[in-house]
């Protein structure tokens, strides 16, 4: 009777054995889903939302932003800061410190749409990583265009 149960369980492990090894063989000749990051990236979809960018103006180089605040105002999560003065000879306010809380930042999209010259966009930028989250408290976007200030 013990004899019975035994040869039985093999059997069964025999072709419980078989089910994984099918299922391992035709997965063996497919290309693999991920990608060895950073040597490769993967191929970000059009509709892709990074963190949040300023854009610059075409003919000046300095961001188009007029530190008009609507995007502050309206952003859901308030993790915007806009302050702006208006430089010598200038006809237009510009704004002199734009800072972002990413850690706040839900990318909802609204500031991009909200803005009246254009100044905000998404980025195509997903390798963001630190070691502490403090890094991304205060992400000063006028920084990389530079400002007349």
């Amino acid at each position: 009777m013990m004899e019975c149960c035994y040869i039985k369980e093999v059997v069964k492990g025999f072709f419980s054995l078989c089910t994984g090894m099918r299922v391992t063989m035709g997965n063996v000749f497919t290309r693999p889903a991920t990608v060895q990051w950073p040597r490769e990236s993967a191929p970000l979809p059009d509709r892709f939302r990074g963190h949040i960018m300023m854009l610059a103006d075409d003919a000046t180089g300095y961001p188009k932003c007029i530190a008009c605040t609507s995007c502050a105002r309206n952003c859901p999560s308030q993790c915007i800061i806009v302050t702006g003065k208006k430089p010598e000879g200038a006809k237009k306010k510009m704004a002199d410190r734009f800072e972002l809380d990413f850690t706040k930042c839900s990318l909802c999209g609204l500031c991009v749409e909200i803005c009246p010259v254009g100044a905000l966009d998404f980025s195509r930028d997903y390798a963001l990583a630190s070691y502490t989250r403090n890094d991304f408290t205060t992400m000063d976007l006028l920084q990389e265009l530079g400002s007349p200030f």
